[in-house]
């Protein structure tokens, strides 16, 4: 495994050992340069929020202008997701291939075309080609932004700085709210094109801006240009000493000697990345089995808790709460888009104070509740003929609660854990893999919540959810060890024994508790 720096006795102290040390010792500040790149790459991912939520609203009037069915809205909100598999497993071969800041390029240039289609469509399959050809943009970016966050990032602050796609993810869900209460004034047949056709403009700026980004110095090393990941790794670092550290650290990790020193050198690649699925999904160690089992658990968790038949379907829950004016429901559905991104910008500045276990177990805890309540509320108004005022208040306090909860550790710590498990050789495709469970559960969730509750009653619909971010919670206090502080190359030590995980790394901080206090005396003698 790379990375684990055992296997050579005559090494007493890796790279990584070295690397902990001085970020132990030393608290560095946010590096600005770091900051600017890490939300660059992220403003991708604000177009995907963007058409949730903009169609969470255009489906009331493109059933009214197309004369569709409530199977054929179903299909329509949620085929984008499995469309998105297709793109975020392209992707991580893409972003080995051409690096990760064109992958991000390429993302912006398919998302433009698909939105283009939606704004022109003239029926239903028209529709449906818009939707595949922005589901595989949409797949290129999460994966591309992810892996490019956590790449270029310090370990001090990859929480912040890997959050932000979900922070951008959160403003797009806001932004096509707010398009569909402005644009629902117009004519029904032009209102709902507007919405959709209006995610095209941002995709030509941002090609732009991504270009102006630097490239990952992780796939730079494994290019063998050691010269230009040195001198991206002093930007994003803090000083030439730690740019060094992680440097040598990257290197071990590609398996590139570190007597090795020259600007470009030649790495021993793979003609194809088949070799890296093979690893990772037939042959895997005793560590990518449990780093696998955590990353299709935390994806599955996050989507199958019913987030996206809250944030898709607002308009309809509040219609069955006793919302009737869809004026007023998707004004409602404006103030989930505000208090949702109120809260992911509030876990940016906890991730990396309070650490990805606490956020993860206090956030799936607050959802269990917030979604049982919601389910209680919600049976409660169906079973009466009256109005209740005070259930329709508490249906929309659990709805606003929810995603509060979902938005401060849930929704940002998925992807932020992923990109920081997997050993590099392995990474790209390990974050398209877990993006691609992501999509898929939560596009199988977006194209049957409206049969399912219908089935069962909207109120049993989120008990069902409530149950299973209860099964997430046990998952989550088992499984997942905590990353936060540690270098990417260093978390890979935390896995392997899937429920013995606790004593590896109380041993790892002892250590590193030990060398901090060694180095100081040494600095102080």
């Amino acid at each position: 495994m790379a990375g684990s720096g055992h296997e050579n006795g005559a090494v007493s102290i890796r790279p990584a050992d070295n690397l902990a040390v001085f970020e132990v010792s030393k608290k560095p500040k946010k590096n600005k340069f770091a900051l600017g790149c890490a939300m660059l790459a992220s403003l991708t991912s604000m177009l995907l929020g963007y058409d949730i939520g903009v169609m969470s609203g255009a489906i009331i009037f493109i059933k009214k202008d197309l004369k569709i069915s409530d199977v054929q809205i179903e299909i329509l909100v949620g085929v984008l997701n499995l469309y998105c598999l297709v793109g975020s497993i392209v992707a991580g071969n893409i972003a080995d291939w051409i690096g990760r800041r064109y992958t991000i390029v390429l993302a912006n240039v398919i998302i433009f075309v698909g939105s283009l289609f939606m704004g022109f469509s003239v029926n239903y399959a028209f529709l449906m080609v818009g939707r595949f050809i922005a589901g595989i943009g949409v797949g290129f970016a999460i994966m591309g932004a992810v892996l490019y966050n956590a790449e270029i990032s310090p370990a001090s602050s990859r929480g912040f700085l890997t959050s932000f796609p979900e922070v951008c993810i959160n403003v797009g869900i806001l932004l096509g709210y707010v398009s569909n209460y402005a644009f629902s004034k117009l004519p029904t047949r032009i209102g709902w094109r507007l919405m959709l056709g209006a995610g095209a403009t941002p995709s030509i700026f941002l090609v732009f801006a991504v270009l102006a980004m630097p490239e990952s110095p992780r796939w730079l090393v494994m290019q063998g240009k050691l010269g230009e990941a040195k001198v991206v790794l002093e930007k994003t670092l803090d000083t030439k000493e730690e740019a060094l550290l992680r440097l040598n650290d990257i290197k071990e990790a590609a398996g590139i000697p570190q007597d090795s020193t020259g600007d470009v050198v030649v790495v021993q690649k793979q003609t194809n990345s088949n070799g890296a699925w093979r690893e990772l999904l037939l042959h895997p160690t005793p560590t990518v089995k449990h780093i696998l089992i955590c990353t299709v658990g935390i994806h599955f968790f996050q989507q199958s808790s019913g987030v996206d038949a809250v944030v898709l379907y607002s308009p309809r829950i509040f219609e069955k709460a006793g919302i009737t004016s869809s004026n007023e429901q998707l004004l409602t559905t404006v103030a989930v888009g505000i208090c949702k991104t109120i809260f992911i910008l509030v876990a940016t500045f906890l991730l990396d104070k309070s650490g990805r276990r606490a956020l993860l177990l206090i956030s799936t805890g607050g959802m269990v509740v917030s979604l049982a309540t919601l389910g209680f509320s919600l049976t409660i108004i169906n079973h009466s003929e009256a109005k209740l005022t005070w259930a329709i208040a508490l249906c929309i306090t659990m709805v606003l609660s929810f995603v509060a909860f979902f938005a401060i550790g849930m929704g940002p710590i998925a992807g932020i854990y992923t990109s920081e498990i997997f050993p590099l050789k392995l990474r790209a495709q390990g974050i398209s893999l877990g993006v691609a469970v992501n999509r898929v559960t939560s596009g199988i969730i977006a194209m049957t919540f409206l049969s399912l509750y219908q089935a069962i009653t909207i109120g049993g619909a989120f008990f069902l959810f409530a149950g299973i971010a209860a099964v997430g919670w046990l998952f989550f206090n088992i499984c997942l060890p905590e990353t936060r502080g540690k270098t990417l190359e260093e978390t890979e030590r935390l896995f392997g024994n899937l429920v013995g995980w606790r004593e590896v790394d109380k041993k790892m901080n002892e250590d590193n508790t030990k060398r901090t206090t060694h180095g100081q005396e040494g600095s102080d003698g």
